[in-house]
C-alpha cells in the first residue's frame, strides 16, 4: 500500500546565521528591517494584526496568527488566489541561530507559484544574510 500524495505541498528553507536569536527577531519583526531584505510592510508584532506586504508587482495580505518572541512567528500569506502560511522558526545554536521557514498551502494547481517562492525565499534568505551581516 502506497501513501496518497499530499494535495498541499509546502516549501521549506533552514539556514544557519551566526548571530544570536534576538537580531535575527528584529529582522523579521521591524517594519524598516523587513523592508530590506523583503518587501515594503505595515508589520507589527500582535496577533491578529493585519498587514500588507507591497512590491513593484503588487501585494501581499497577510494576518499574524502566532508570536513567541526570539522563537516563532506565523502569519498568513494571501495572494493571487494563494492562500498560505508563513512560518519562522529561531532556534539558538552554538554558533548562532538556525532559521527555518516554512511556507505551506500550495494546492496542485499552484506550480508556478510554488516553484516561484522555493526560488523567492532562496534570494530573501541571501537578502537577509547581507542585512545581518552589516555592522550594527
Amino acid at each position: 500500500m502506497t501513501d496518497p500524495v499530499p494535495d498541499i505541498r509546502t516549501v521549506i528553507l533552514e539556514r544557519d546565521f551566526a548571530h544570536g536569536p534576538e537580531k535575527l527577531w528584529r529582522a523579521l519583526t521591524q517594519p524598516h528591517l523587513i523592508e530590506e531584505w523583503l518587501m515594503a510592510n505595515n508589520f507589527a508584532p500582535a496577533v491578529g494584526h493585519k498587514f500588507r506586504f507591497t512590491a513593484d508587482w503588487g501585494g501581499v495580505d497577510c494576518k499574524v496568527r502566532e508570536i513567541e518572541p526570539n522563537k516563532t512567528l506565523s502569519y498568513t500569506w494571501d495572494a493571487y488566489g494563494l492562500e498560505s502560511t508563513v512560518t519562522w522558526t529561531l532556534t539558538p545554536i552554538p554558533s548562532g541561530t538556525q532559521l527555518r521557514m516554512e511556507q505551506t498551502g500550495f494546492r496542485p494547481d499552484q506550480d508556478q507559484a510554488f516553484h516561484g517562492a522555493q526560488a523567492g525565499w532562496r534570494n530573501f534568505f541571501n537578502q537577509l544574510g547581507a542585512l545581518l551581516d552589516r555592522p550594527d
